[in-house]
Order: C-alpha cells, then structure tokens, then sequence
C-alpha cells in the first residue's frame, strides 16, 4: 500500500528536494542535538561502567544499572509533559534548555560519592531535565518541515543515535582507560554542551508557516490533527503503545548488557565496543532504510519483518562462544530493528494523530519506550545474577520481538486528518 494512494484530499504533493532545500539546516541542527542528547547518551556509556564501580564500591551489576531504570522511567512520564511544553512555548526553546540541564547533570555524574543513594540521585536529576534534549522534540520540529518525504527526513534525524551508538562507546572506554570512569563523564558531558547546544542555538527553529508543507494544515492554513484525549480513544494509540513495549523490554537489555554478555562469552571491551559501534552502524542503516520505505509502503508493512529480526541477534547470542563476526552480526541486526522502531514511533505519531498536538501525543508514545527501555536492563541483569547466565531472558526476548513487530499489522490504512485541530 503506497502512500501516496492514501494523501489526504486537497493536499498537493510537496517537492522532494523543496522540503530538504528548506528543512536541511534544522534536520542538521537535529541530527546533532539527538546524538549528544539523552536519549542515547546515558544507555552507550552506563554498561562500560560496571566494572570500575563494582570493583571501587563493591556494588552488583544490578545495582550500578539500576540508574537506568530510574533515568528512564522519570524520562518517560515527563514525555509528555516536555511535548507539551514544545506544543505550547515551541520546540526551540524546550529543546535548548533541555539540552543545557542534561549536559550539566550529566557531566556532575563524576562527582559520585561511594553511596548508593546519591549514585540514585544524581540518575534522578539527569532524567529530570534531560527527556527535552530526545526525539520528543526533535522529531516535532521534523515533522513540520517535512511531509512529503516525512520517512526519510525522521530517518536522518535519528541517525544521531547511531552516531552517538559508534561514537560515544569509543569515547567512553578510551576515556575510563586512561583516565578513569569519573572524567569518562566530564568528557562526554562536553558533547552536549560544547558541541551540540552551539550548533542547535544557530540552526534550531520550527518553520514558519509560509515554510510549513501543506500535508500538515487544512484549506485556512491552521495544523490538523486530533488531541490527545481523541487520541487515546483510538484503538490504534494502544496497539502502537503496546508495540513499543514488546519491543522496548526486549531491546533494551539486550542494548545495555551487551558488553556484559560478550564478556561472558570471552571477548575483551575493546571488542564488544567495536561490536557496539557495528550496533550502532545497524541502527543508523536501519533509520535510513525505514525511512525510505515508510515513504513508499504502509507501515505495517514495513515494521513487521524489520522488527523480527533481533530474534535471530537472540539465538546467535545464545551460543557458548559465538566468534567476533557472529557476535558483530548479532549486534548488526539489534541495531537495525532499534533503528527502524524508533522511525516508526515518531512517524505513526504524525501520520496516524496529526502535528496539532504532537508534542503531547508523542510524549505518551514515548513513555512505554523510556519506562520499558528502562526496566529491561534490569530485568537481564537480575537474570544474570540469579542464574549466572543470559540465556534465559535471550530465549524470551525472541517472543518479544515477534509480538511487537505483529501487533503493527492491525493499525489499518492512514486517516485523512484535512480538519483543523480542534484544542486540548
């Protein structure tokens, strides 16, 4: 089923290269503000540091990754709060300053004192002020400069995952090596504050409305779509919320505890951090691909079989002693689904509800993504320390993804959202 079968009425279609002749400079500005944000930053770094805690404070693998949770759980209820804080007073300002408190809170993470509970605490202060520097708002600005090809626009803001996925873990264990882990967090906290918030107070804004394509408003030029409350009577909000969460709590863990579970199976951190860079690589060819493909087939489609291949990154973790390329594969394939599923989150947001209240409506379909992204780790985690191996939570895992990626194939075709937004 092609999009452009399923255009709304009335609705002329944009010129490719006019949307990106535009939008490239924002799209730009985007790509760095998600790689140095919150939204991968904490989850590259934190697996490299459980040896050096644990061997400094004695602290178990669940408690050192348990941060995570709490990051990510307080990142996810404040999503929506964040969208509609960009809904209201713009993406712009929302997004720099959450920019600004995540690169702060992020780099005092060296000052941790050997107590479990300000550990906790300072986790606590990034998720606070950290969710407005994620795709939240990044992908809303995206969204209004890009219609036509909307897929493939999202699919290169969110290669700043994959940057961040290649780059930071690189960072983080040079970092720890020669410096020790405590200055590994100054160091990457420079991204954010040195790199990205420069960059984005330069190029940064939602379009004007003359700039806005005309896919995204009615005939007398107001944002369509339909609010939040409209949203969650849709049957087809909980079948994309239950999505993300199949698909979250299976990721996640796998993600984080990926150096834990090459470790297991004999290969050093300079080799499970190139296996997280090929990771990251998967995720950044899966954002393109998707993006591609959501322009030209319905998303189901599109998100059933990308969203099933992590399964077979399961099995082949399974193994006693896979070899680097099985291992780097494994990684392969985790990334290019976590590619394709955060494409599809931001996309189905807009095609499905509209931009009127995206902020709001993304914030909620971010939420089972930050809470279960969250409580994975852990959950892989307490596997490991109860039975002593992975392989338990790898075999269920495989179900995970499949039911996820399944669920998709039930939303139905693109509503034609040609009304203007009604408030609230």
């Amino acid at each position: 089923m092609a999009n452009d079968a399923i255009v709304p009425p009335g609705v002329q279609p944009a010129d490719q290269r006019g949307e990106f002749s535009r939008g490239w400079k924002v799209l730009l500005a985007g790509v760095i503000g998600v790689a140095c944000g919150a939204s991968p930053i904490p989850f590259n770094v934190i697996g490299f540091t459980i040896e050096p805690l644990s061997q400094e404070f004695g602290w178990s693998r669940t408690q050192i990754l348990l941060p995570i949770t709490i990051f990510g759980v307080v990142a996810a209820l404040l999503a929506p709060v964040f969208g509609w804080l960009a809904d209201t007073y713009g993406v712009r300002k929302t997004a720099l300053w959450s920019l600004l408190g995540f690169g702060l809170t992020f780099g005092a993470l060296s000052l941790t004192p050997p107590v479990l509970w300000a550990y906790y605490l300072m986790w606590l202060l990034v998720g606070l002020v950290g969710i407005g520097s994620t795709p939240v708002t990044w992908s809303r600005a995206t969204n209004m400069w890009f219609y036509k090809q909307r897929g493939l626009a999202l699919g290169i803001l969110l290669l700043g995952t994959s940057l961040a996925a290649i780059v930071v873990p690189k960072i983080a264990v040079w970092a720890i090596e020669t410096q020790g882990w405590r200055a590994m967090y100054a160091i990457v906290a420079l991204l954010p504050l040195l790199v990205a918030l420069p960059i984005c107070f330069w190029l940064f804004r939602e379009p004007r409305p003359d700039e806005q394509p005309q896919g995204i408003k009615s005939s007398t030029g107001a944002l369509t779509g339909v609010t939040l409350k409209q949203a969650v009577r849709d049957y087809r909000f909980w079948l994309i919320w239950a999505s993300i969460m199949f698909i979250a709590v299976t990721f996640g863990g796998a993600f984080i505890n990926m150096p834990a579970i090459l470790a297991d199976r004999g290969m050093p951190a300079q080799s499970a951090a190139s296996v997280m860079g090929i990771l990251g690589m998967g995720i950044l060819t899966g954002r393109i691909i998707t993006g591609a493909l959501l322009d030209r087939f319905w998303a189901g489609y599109v998100a059933f079989p990308l969203l099933c291949l992590p399964a077979l990154s399961s099995y082949i973790l399974l193994g006693d002693s896979p070899t680097f390329m099985l291992a780097a594969l494994a990684g392969f394939l985790l990334g290019f689904a976590a590619g394709a599923e955060s494409d599809l989150i931001a996309y189905l947001a807009g095609r499905y509800f509209g931009m009127a209240h995206y902020g709001k409506i993304y914030g909620m379909l971010y939420m089972p993504f930050g809470i279960f992204s969250a409580v994975s780790p852990i959950i892989y985690a307490a596997v490991r320390d109860n039975t002593g191996s992975y392989d338990p939570i790898l075999y269920l895992s495989m179900f995970g993804y499949v039911i996820g990626g399944g669920l998709l194939l039930f939303l139905g075709r693109y509503p034609s959202l040609d009304a203007p937004a009604k408030t609230g």
